[in-house]
């Protein structure tokens, strides 16, 4: 089935065709260029009962231009009944806190129990299709057992605004971790490693490609030779703990946003996280610094200690700049309350 949408090309139309197109269709449409420029290669754009099949094609003002838009089809993923936290919601977009342990989307291995199985239920149905398909648009993910705020497209309009800027690097991801170590630029092995300095308020970056790892697929690697996608993380240490202090909660900020880059970027400066099964690496708590509750708290934790905390965007569709916040989840809470001796 289709919906027909005819669109009268206002004045002094840009030269091209999938331009005119992007600044002329009504925003209510719901149609992003990426949709507009599938829809033009298919031959759902008509002039006349022409297809019009070259997105570089000229329009003059006052062309009438019919849209064949094929209505959403339903997704292959199935709607679950599952408990979500929902910090925000309209008809754009919804931003919510994913709990450890949740996949953000169906992969071999993880079928059903996602974010997106959750969200299909949560919609029920209503939807205005993402690709053409009644599907949540999924912008950014973060890991299984990271815990934190996603924000997720409901609308092909939403998703091309937000995608923009993730991949301008204009939205703000500000995550909390709990490290081994204690990350200080008095540290000359930190200072000696590459990629690795220190801004003023004594604020570490970290800066280098990522792509997988040679030998090891699932794991992601740090590279110096032109391989792998730029990344930037920034690190400042809130709270120390033990004495000596051994431990520390970071903030860190993501500049990029690459493929476990947290948790390899602070391997990389010799800062692994708490729980982290893949690049930890087999430390071990510092008992003689923290004691024995708190290095018994630190071995039993069962997932890397990142919790994505901040999170801030434009509205794609308002231009309003939006910021929420989440809470510690109850297992990192108790990690630091361990940690502080309380």
């Amino acid at each position: 089935m289709e919906q027909p949408l005819r669109i009268v090309i206002a004045e002094n139309p840009p030269a091209r065709l999938d331009k005119a197109l992007a600044r002329d269709v009504p925003e209510a449409a719901s149609l992003s260029r990426t949709r507009l420029a599938k829809l033009i290669a298919e031959g759902a754009v008509m002039r006349g009962g022409e297809a019009l099949t070259d997105p570089k094609g000229k329009v003059e003002e006052g062309d009438e231009i019919d849209i064949m838009v094929p209505v959403a089809e339903e997704s292959h993923i199935g709607p679950e009944d599952i408990p979500l936290s929902i910090v925000y919601e309209d008809d754009d977009l919804v931003v919510v806190d994913k709990p450890a342990g949740m996949v953000v989307h169906p992969a071999p291995g993880s079928p059903s129990g996602t974010l997106v199985n959750a969200l299909l239920h949560h919609f029920g149905g209503k939807l205005s299709g993402v690709g053409g398909v009644a599907r949540p648009g999924i912008v950014h993910r973060i890991d299984k057992d990271t815990s934190g705020l996603l924000v997720v497209a409901k609308s092909d309009r939403a998703h091309h605004g937000l995608a923009a800027q993730f991949e301008a690097h204009s939205a703000n991801r500000s995550y909390l971790a709990v490290v081994y170590g204690v990350p200080d630029q008095a540290d000359p092995r930190l200072m000696g490693t590459r990629g690795v300095s220190v801004e003023p308020g004594n604020v570490l970056h970290i800066q280098s490609g990522l792509a997988r790892h040679r030998t090891d697929r699932q794991r992601q690697a740090v590279y110096f030779d032109g391989h792998g996608k730029h990344a930037i993380t920034r690190a400042h240490v809130l709270e120390s703990f033990g004495a000596p202090p051994s431990m520390a909660l970071v903030q860190c900020r993501l500049e990029t946003g690459r493929t476990h880059q947290i948790r390899v970027h602070m391997a990389h400066a010799g800062h692994g996280l708490v729980g982290d099964p893949v690049y930890g690496g087999k430390r071990k708590a510092p008992v003689k610094a923290i004691g024995e509750a708190a290095a018994a708290e630190v071995t039993g934790f069962a997932r890397q200690a990142l919790h994505a905390a901040e999170l801030g965007f434009e509205h794609p569709a308002t231009g309003e700049h939006l910021s929420f916040e989440a809470p510690l989840p109850q297992d990192m809470v108790f990690l630091l309350a361990a940690l502080r001796g309380e």
